[in-house]
């Protein structure tokens, strides 16, 4: 309860001050990326239930020869990477977190299709609502492999606290302005998970 109380008060005051943020962002985005400034995309949130989990847009929808969408690479554009590398494009999931969809701080939902390749262990991941940041976020986000990213949301999950998430999210601010451990190496983004080796 006192976690879901800190999650409303913290996401609508968020929502509050960060609002001529949000604005501004949306117009840059219209003006250079065109409709729709919103990314919306199901999620799997607590116990796995799906939910819609919305994003400030970064790429472009932009389709190969064969009808297929290009690769992240080719489809980020250098002001979706600035949104990325600075974190701004979260900002819209704390309308998640005031739904209830999302917590503050949990482990980052990932992918529908990747719930039938997690072990047991990894499972445990969505015991809990997921977050805007977590602790694999603070501790290498794209930067370590998969396996140890599940590693330590199980770890959260299993030793949760409202210290930790405090903890947590002042790091959070940290890394976030230093732009630590945006990319995994070179990738435009972290690489699809296949399961555990």
């Amino acid at each position: 309860m006192l976690k879901r109380f800190i999650d409303i008060a913290g996401a609508a005051g968020g929502l509050f001050l960060l609002s001529p943020v949000l604005l501004w962002l949306a117009i840059l985005i219209r003006r250079r990326m065109g409709s729709p400034v919103i990314f919306r995309q199901i999620r799997p949130g607590k116990n796995g239930a799906p939910f819609e989990m919305v994003k400030f847009r970064t790429m472009r929808n932009a389709i190969g020869p064969d009808g297929e969408l290009l690769s992240d690479a080719a489809r980020l554009t250098p002001f979706g990477q600035k949104l990325r590398a600075s974190s701004l494009d979260e900002l819209p999931e704390l309308w998640n977190v005031l739904k209830g969809d999302m917590s503050l701080v949990g482990p980052r939902p990932l992918l529908m299709e990747y719930l039938p390749l997690y072990n047991p262990a990894q499972a445990h991941r969505h015991d809990v609502r997921p977050g805007v940041t977590g602790w694999a976020q603070v501790n290498g986000r794209n930067a370590i492999s998969w396996d140890e990213k599940f590693a330590l949301d199980v770890w959260y999950v299993e030793n949760q606290t409202a210290w930790l998430d405090l903890k947590i999210i002042c790091s959070t601010l940290r890394k976030v302005l230093a732009k630590d451990g945006i990319n995994a190496q070179r990738d435009t983004t972290m690489p699809k998970f296949t399961g555990s080796e």
